[in-house]
């Protein structure tokens, strides 16, 4: 596989399309970390680290509306790929949706969304943007 980040959100995609309430991924310290900051954010309602086999797996509760079945994450869109890195800096950060939406950023902190790398004054790779 060329892009396990692309195979992540296509994954998380697919699960949302198909109205599933959980989703199971291979797991990677870099998925880890963006899952963790879908779950701070209110995208995602739980999830799970599950260290079995040589990679372990990553489960995840997708959050829907319980009245009417609509899904929080509206779009999840990939920038940069391993073809063609976005690399932006502190200026340039994009605001998704006029800063409805984040940019999940790879900085040399870490991984964070674009908000957080704006106050720390980084620049780094603009992974995807979720709305």
């Amino acid at each position: 596989m060329t892009d396990p980040i692309a195979d992540y959100l296509t994954r998380v995609r697919n699960a949302i399309m198909a109205g599933h309430r959980v989703v199971e991924i291979p797991a990677s310290n870099l998925k880890k970390e963006i899952t963790k900051i879908l779950m701070e954010k209110g995208y995602i309602l739980n999830y799970k680290f599950v260290d079995e086999g040589p990679q372990g797996s990553i489960k995840i509760a997708l959050k829907y509306d319980p009245v009417n079945k609509v899904n929080a994450i509206k779009k999840l869109i990939r920038v940069s790929s391993p073809g063609l890195r976005k690399y932006v800096g502190y200026k340039e950060m994009p605001r998704v949706l006029n800063g409805l939406g984040i940019a999940v950023v790879s900085t040399s902190k870490g991984v964070m969304t674009d908000k957080e790398a704006r106050e720390l004054k980084v620049g780094g790779e603009v992974m995807c943007y979720v709305y």
